[in-house]
């Protein structure tokens, strides 16, 4: 009999010992992931990140603005400086006759900190025409005042065209006209020796000022010398209205507690000392003021924008959970899947906040420019206007990504 002989069967593919390596996602599968569901609806994503613009706009609009209406007021506190004062009479019940004493110039003019004065008086009854056949009751809104060769460099004011007025020219019938009395009276240029008709004389216009913002109504206005007036149109001598007097850096303080008695010895409480550039200071605390409201307002259009990102990815959750259990059976961990929906989260409320950022920016420069400011966008504005974007899709986001990530697999592929 033959043996036969017995083979050893071989098991083919037998499996090794080695542990299994959990499933990880790189960052670029995470932005990969997160993108799906922006690219593949494109119309959702735009209307989504419209809320989260209008809200960065608003809020890098309102800080560019802001910061460009400071810096206008600066430059002109700067060109201005904070060593003017501003004298008047008081007027009022008990507060005297609203003019200062003949000897106020002279009298501040030897004060040791005093480097400039100059007076600015309203010429009462006088109107400005372009011709005597213009009605006398149509002037425009245009004022007459006479003022000292002084007034000017004291006021640190310049000529738009031609000079100002000097010895000669403040005792006859010249004129300067204020930026914008040149214009309503149609006066563009000084060349062809224009006149204007001024309480029955003619006079001839030797120069067109520049804006002069510090002193009230010297725009809207026809400047003539104080002798002229006092020759033409009072026949008397004429007291000074307005002193504008400009001191030293350092004795501001001094010069402003001894103006009164020196304008007016005999009663001193009717004299009325102000310094320009408080007021341009008043008016950038006001803005700040309104700076603060604003923001307020733009952080809850923000805040709606986050609200309409939390809806929709809620709405992605619910769309997508086939999609997320099969990759939950495929080896996802919930921690990827939270990821993913973050990510996405993240991306689209930081779509919103370049778009913002964009709009905001744009809006500032186009309406700095229209007022002729200096366009400033802080810094502070692009990089906050970014994070406040992304902490409101993080916030809006964690939600639906931490729901995503708690469905089962195999609820999510039967749904």
């Amino acid at each position: 009999m033959t043996a036969v002989a017995k083979s050893t069967p071989t098991v083919v593919g037998t499996p090794d010992d080695s542990p299994i390596t959990p499933s990880r996602l790189r960052f670029s599968d995470v932005i990969r992931a997160g993108s799906i569901g922006l690219r593949t609806r494109r119309l959702r994503t735009a209307l989504s990140t419209v809320g989260v613009a209008i809200g960065i706009a608003a809020m890098v609009g309102v800080l560019g603005l802001s910061a460009s209406s400071r810096e206008d007021l600066a430059e002109q506190i700067r060109a201005l400086g904070t060593n003017l004062l501003e004298v008047q009479a008081g007027e009022g019940f008990g507060r005297g006759s609203g003019t200062l004493p003949d000897t106020a110039v002279p009298m501040v003019s030897r004060i040791g900190a005093v480097t400039d004065v100059s007076s600015l008086t309203t010429v009462e009854g006088a109107t400005v025409r372009r011709s005597d056949l213009v009605s006398e009751g149509i002037t425009s809104g245009i004022s007459v005042f006479a003022a000292d060769t002084g007034l000017l460099a004291t006021l640190h004011g310049e000529m738009r065209e031609g000079r100002w007025l000097d010895e000669t020219t403040s005792t006859f019938p010249a004129v300067v006209l204020g930026s914008t009395a040149a214009d309503l009276l149609g006066v563009t240029s000084i060349d062809d020796e224009v006149r204007v008709y001024i309480a029955g004389d003619w006079y001839a216009v030797i120069g067109i000022l520049g804006p002069v913002d510090i002193a009230e109504g010297l725009d809207r206005a026809a400047i003539i010398g104080i002798g002229t007036a006092e020759t033409f149109v009072v026949g008397d001598d004429l007291a000074p209205g307005t002193l504008y007097v400009r001191t030293s850096e350092t004795g501001i303080d001094a010069v402003r507690g001894v103006l009164p008695n020196t304008v007016n010895p005999q009663t001193p409480e009717e004299v009325e000392v102000s310094r320009p550039s408080d007021a341009l200071a008043a008016q950038e605390a006001a803005n700040t003021a309104f700076t603060s409201l604003f923001l307020g307002l733009g952080a809850v259009a923000l805040l709606v924008g986050g609200i309409g990102i939390a809806n929709v990815m809620v709405i992605a959750v619910i769309e997508r959970r086939s999609e997320i259990g099969l990759r939950r059976a495929l080896g996802a961990t919930r921690a990827h899947i939270r990821r993913q929906f973050l990510t996405e989260a993240l991306m689209l409320a930081f779509a919103g906040g370049v778009a913002g950022v964009a709009i905001g920016a744009g809006v500032t420069a186009v309406y700095a420019q229209y007022r002729h400011w200096t366009v400033v966008v802080p810094a502070v504005a692009v990089v906050g206007g970014l994070v406040a974007a992304l902490v409101i899709g993080a916030i809006a986001g964690l939600y639906p990504a931490s729901r995503a990530a708690r469905l089962a697999p195999t609820v999510a592929l039967r749904s």
